[in-house]
């Protein structure tokens, strides 16, 4: 059963939200390079027919720890029972009783605290003021 907060504990885990959010998206690029300069590493190998084993096993490394790290950050916001929606903008969502409805209080990263909420079918483009 998903946690259902109240708006008093769904802020008081922001601090804590926007140091996640912000490592998160930090892995998510570092995996981005580490991905796009392998993809680069092996294109080079084949047009040249000189596959570097050695540099493309230490890069695929390197790709993996922003990747176990993001999952490690993935599984403490999950845990905290709140909800991700999308990384990039770091938007999280958090289960909610109004007005005798399920909803879902609405935070973007960069917000002060958290200020709309929406029907869990709406989504952000639902959002309203609280």
């Amino acid at each position: 059963m998903p946690r259902t907060f109240t708006l008093d504990e769904a802020n008081a885990l922001l601090p804590r939200l926007r140091e996640l959010l912000g490592e998160m998206q930090e892995q998510k690029a570092a995996l981005a390079r580490a991905r796009e300069e392998l993809g680069e590493m092996v294109e080079l190998a084949s047009g040249n027919g000189h596959l570097l084993e050695p540099e493309v096993t230490a890069k695929r490394r390197e790709a993996k720890a922003p990747a176990d790290r993001l999952n490690e950050l993935l599984a403490e916001l999950n845990g905290m029972g709140c909800e991700l929606k999308r990384l990039d903008e770091g938007l999280i969502d958090f289960r909610a009783e109004r007005e005798g409805h399920t909803i879902y209080l609405c935070w973007k990263l960069g917000e002060p605290e958290i200020a709309y909420w929406h029907g869990l079918d709406t989504g952000f483009a639902g959002r309203q003021p609280l």
